[in-house]
């Protein structure tokens, strides 16, 4: 099975959200959206969940009961323990009792949560929070898994776990969609579609992304001087320069990278904001 938004745009009066957006998703795999504040990633991802509506463009999505929707907040209630969030949803989507005991049990089990089902949901850290957030969208086992930036604000145990989780829930067969902020997580994906200002960046698997990356690009101690035509940008504590014709001068160009996928990402943007300057 396959969901897909093909050309689809967004727009809140005359402001575009999103614009000419591609995307497939099929199941038993993962794809990442990325990108920075106001890049379109929520109201992508609202599309997919039923919370945002199309301009123009198409939509293929499972109806909203076989669809499992986590938004920026945890989606728990507070004032319900563990146990009782997980059987709210259950008696919501009627869910068989003898499975919903089995997985229930293997949910928390997954989570890290089992031994604190009797514990107020308020009471929970930020990170074991969200896990509650993501089984009780898991226990209906959706066809079609939409994660709005899960794992933002929380400790790297948490960020883990969550994914250890995610990834299980696609290789069980569920599509999964998950925007991030964080590259090196959009890197455990099988597809990555990149947002800037609501538009396609980049896109294509880790490799495609990388492969497309023209130009060159060195690593030096300082940036270059006089040099035109050239981009280049702080990174630790050296400097990216970015030649687009493929050709480094011999002074001050430091030495030849292999641009991993924040590189390729931040080229990508350059070289887009060349394009909307020359047009």
């Amino acid at each position: 099975m396959m969901w897909a938004l093909r050309d689809v745009s967004v727009y809140f009066g005359p402001r575009a959200a999103l614009q000419g957006v591609n995307l497939e998703v099929k199941s038993g795999s993962i794809v990442a959206v990325v990108g920075g504040d106001g890049a379109g990633k929520s109201t992508l991802l609202g599309l997919l969940a039923g919370t945002v509506g199309t301009s123009s463009g198409h939509l293929e999505r499972p109806p909203l009961a076989r669809l499992g929707y986590l938004p920026t907040s945890s989606g728990v209630y507070l004032d319900l323990s563990v146990a009782e969030n997980l059987a709210f949803v259950a008696r919501a989507h009627r869910l068989a009792r003898t499975r919903t005991l089995e997985r229930t049990h293997a949910l928390l089990e997954r989570a890290g949560l089992a031994g604190f089902e009797n514990r107020l949901a308020g009471e929970l850290s930020g990170g074991m929070r969200q896990k509650l957030g993501l089984i009780r969208v898991l226990l209906p086992e959706p066809d079609l898994l939409v994660l709005d930036e899960p794992t933002t604000g929380i400790d790297p145990v948490s960020r883990r776990a969550l994914w250890a989780i995610v990834a299980r829930a696609a290789a069980d067969g569920a599509a999964v969609v998950v925007s991030t902020s964080y590259l090196d997580e959009a890197e455990r994906a099988a597809h990555i579609l990149v947002l800037d200002r609501g538009r396609p960046l980049a896109e294509g698997t880790r490799e495609d992304i990388l492969r497309r990356t023209p130009g060159i690009l060195t690593a030096a101690n300082a940036p270059p001087v006089g040099e035109t035509g050239v981009r280049f940008w702080r990174r630790g504590t050296r400097w990216r320069i970015w030649w687009p014709h493929g050709v480094a001068a011999a002074d001050g160009a430091g030495e030849l990278v292999v641009p991993d996928l924040q590189d390729a990402v931040t080229i990508a943007a350059l070289q887009h904001e060349a394009e909307e300057v020359s047009l």
